[in-house]
């Protein structure tokens, strides 16, 4: 089969199995008929590229993962399929961000169930987003009891599927692992406020467990009107604009960073309850990206040093490796 035939047939069945989309709306995406779409599926089926994952690697990816695994020194670098969405010629974000968030939850699911199958007995940390919650809707099919799992930042946020408690429970659910969180504000009110939160017994106590972790999962967000921090009405508009002009590019946990992934000093980072980047830089650190809009904000994270994998939807990908 041509690269170009097979190309297509693989961007079909992610975005009909992965991503959701019925075969008219696969079909549209695609620019050909239902019919073709209907038969490239039997292919898929047949020929074992769709089976319990997809074989993202038939896709071409491979070029882009080799330079961002050399250009960031990371131990790996996995991306999605690229499915050819440009900002502004997509009039349907929300169809991208769907499909992407979803694309780079199975492929974290699928890392995490090779992590745990490999060790049951891992603790594995946590972070929030969208992206992570795909990560636990896609994740099944595996036990591990002797597996725990700890948020690490506070998981008192708004409640939704993606706070970290939420997060936690899941995948502690799912597994029949143990689940332990942070029982304290994501952001607290003052400096003094999160002095008196870290003192607290139980807060000691799951931060011990966190630092311990054996592998830690984040994700980052731009700062932007639309990020998950301004959207979940976790910062102002004000704050927004006051890390801005303090150099702040993105975040991880609630931890904003620089264009070199530097720390900023800056008031919320000094009211943030998670772990910084100085304790994340001593655990494996696995960095989960979705959408072209947080190329920015992936390299300078990336830049950090504390990152050493990488999961990632191919747009953003090739997003990410144009920056340079």
């Amino acid at each position: 089969m041509p690269d170009s035939e097979e190309s297509l047939m693989v961007r079909a069945a992610w975005f009909y199995y992965v991503g959701g989309l019925n075969q008219e709306m696969t079909a549209t995406r695609l620019g050909v008929t239902r019919a073709r779409v209907n038969k490239m599926l039997s292919e898929a089926r047949e020929s074992g590229l769709v089976s319990i994952s997809i074989d993202h690697q038939r896709v071409g990816m491979l070029p882009v993962e080799d330079s961002l695994r050399a250009r960031f020194e990371l131990d790996f670098c996995t991306s999605t399929p690229a499915f050819g969405f440009r900002d502004g010629r997509d009039g349907d974000q929300d169809v991208r961000k769907q499909i992407g968030f979803r694309a780079v939850g199975v492929a974290a699911a699928n890392h995490l169930k090779t992590l745990l199958s490999e060790n049951p007995s891992a603790t594995i940390g946590t972070g929030w987003g969208r992206t992570i919650e795909q990560m636990t809707l896609q994740f099944a099919g595996i036990r591990a009891p002797s597996a725990r799992f700890i948020s690490v930042m506070g998981s008192l946020t708004a409640n939704n599927a993606y706070n970290p408690f939420e997060v936690v429970h899941a995948l502690a659910r799912r597994t029949g692992g143990e689940g332990y969180f942070l029982p304290v504000p994501f952001i607290a009110d003052s400096i003094e406020d999160r002095k008196v939160l870290m003192s607290q017994r139980s807060v000691v106590k799951a931060l011990e467990i966190a630092r311990a972790a054996s592998v830690c999962i984040v994700s980052a967000g731009e700062l932007t009107e639309t990020s998950l921090l301004r959207r979940q009405g976790m910062i102002s508009r004000a704050e927004l604009e006051s890390l801005r002009k303090a150099g702040a590019v993105g975040d991880t946990n609630g931890i904003f960073f620089d264009d070199q992934g530097r720390q900023i000093d800056h008031d919320l980072n000094e009211r943030t309850i998670a772990l910084r980047f100085e304790e994340l830089m001593t655990i494996p650190v696995i960095l989960l990206i979705s959408g072209q809009e947080k190329a920015e904000a992936a390299r300078a994270l990336l830049k950090s040093g504390i990152v050493n994998g990488l999961i990632i939807d191919g747009d953003a990908a090739e997003a990410l490796d144009a920056l340079g």
